[in-house]
């Protein structure tokens, strides 16, 4: 999608004269975010042939990501979407203010979706190759896709097939209120597709809107199939479930792990969670343990935290698995503010470099590694 903000900081959508415009989308987020940390990623998706398709594809390319599999569609426009710079992970209203106040992160949480009849929204299975989206090693899926048209969905319960040739599969929940508004079955459709699916991300806060679910133990109840479920629990850190593979049936053989998220000093609040799974998956495509991959993770979003618009420089391999190796005690310690992923800043202290601003993407992405991944 065509993303647009407000220029001004803090400044509401009805207020706004001027918008600064980026990518969007969750899928080509993680593709962006894998193809600049190093690996090969793929894009496959339909956007209009008009100018914010023109943009959309040259941008995501810019970065690294192989976009031959992006289909121009004559008959329908390119979706976009309108966001403040506190857009909340689920689409929930703000809570109430606490003494008085709301926190700045929930004071201007606005998100606007024009998606309805858009070229990504007429996806089926009869129009997207099946061998060209399980080529790669990984295919990463979201509920938003999910969300747009019955033939989306309907993409996606094909892709989720367990069938000879399914690369591993993961699937982020990314429940998002104001898509799902005349599905009430959404919840239950996002519940079907994680249990088709290998490694599932779910935010805490997700699974408690759509669910009703209280904590990582009750999600992973809930959610028993998927081999490896982690359940994002914002500013707290992060907990993976992974199943033995020799008792896939039985939840009392998951390990259990925690990792914390270092402190950041948050810049804009938007595609920490897109950040947090291409941080999780450039681990599990570089043989990591299930600690680094969390902790990659956390880098990632932590990238995405301290700069402007959805997609953020991640930081150089060798200075992430720096931070990722730091014993216990000192990770607790950490601290990141704008502009950490451009200076080897000591563990306990967070640079004081200014944010870049980003307008649009278009940072040239490192020599592509061995991996690759495909994001519909």
């Amino acid at each position: 999608m065509a993303a647009f903000r407000p220029a001004a900081e803090r400044e509401r959508l009805a207020d706004a004269a001027l918008f600064a415009r980026g990518i969007g989308g969750a899928e080509s987020n993680v593709a962006c975010a894998l193809a600049a940390a190093g690996h090969r990623a793929a894009w496959v998706s339909r956007v209009g042939a008009d100018a914010f398709g023109d943009h959309l594809v040259a941008a995501i390319a810019a970065y690294g990501v192989d976009v031959s599999a992006v289909r121009r569609d004559p008959a329908r426009p390119t979706g976009v979407y309108f966001r403040t710079a506190g857009e909340r992970s689920v689409g929930l209203p703000a809570p109430p203010p606490t003494a008085g106040r709301t926190p700045p992160s929930e004071a201007l949480s606005e998100v606007l979706y024009y998606r309805a009849g858009s070229a990504a929204s007429a996806m089926s299975p009869a129009l997207v190759s099946r061998t060209t989206v399980w080529s790669g090693r990984v295919l990463h899926l979201t509920g938003i896709t999910a969300a747009l048209s019955a033939g989306c969905l309907a993409l996606l319960r094909a892709l989720t097939e367990h069938r000879p040739g399914r690369p591993l599969v993961s699937f982020d929940v990314n429940y998002r209120v104001a898509l799902w508004r005349n599905a009430p079955d959404g919840p239950a459709v996002l519940a079907s597709l994680a249990r088709r699916s290998d490694l599932v991300f779910v935010g805490e806060d997700e699974a408690e809107a759509a669910w009703g679910l209280h904590g990582p133990a009750a999600i992973r109840a809930a959610l028993p199939e998927p081999r490896i479920l982690v359940v994002k629990q914002g500013a707290a850190g992060a907990t993976a479930y992974v199943r033995d593979i020799r008792d896939m049936r039985d939840v009392r053989a998951d390990a259990v792990l925690s990792v914390p998220a270092p402190s950041v000093d948050v810049v804009a609040p938007v595609g920490a969670g897109d950040a947090f799974a291409a941080g999780f998956l450039s681990g599990t495509l570089r043989g990591l343990g299930i600690e680094q991959c969390l902790r990659h993770g956390h880098l990632m979003a932590a990238a995405a935290l301290t700069a402007p618009g959805d997609l953020a420089a991640p930081p150089r391999r060798e200075h992430a698995d720096r931070l990722a190796a730091l014993a216990p005690a000192a990770w607790g310690r950490l601290r990141l503010g704008p502009g950490w992923t451009e200076h080897e800043a000591e563990p306990t202290t967070a640079p004081t470099a200014e944010p870049e601003p980003v307008t649009a993407p278009g940072e040239p992405a490192p020599a592509p590694a061995s991996a690759k991944e495909r994001t519909p």
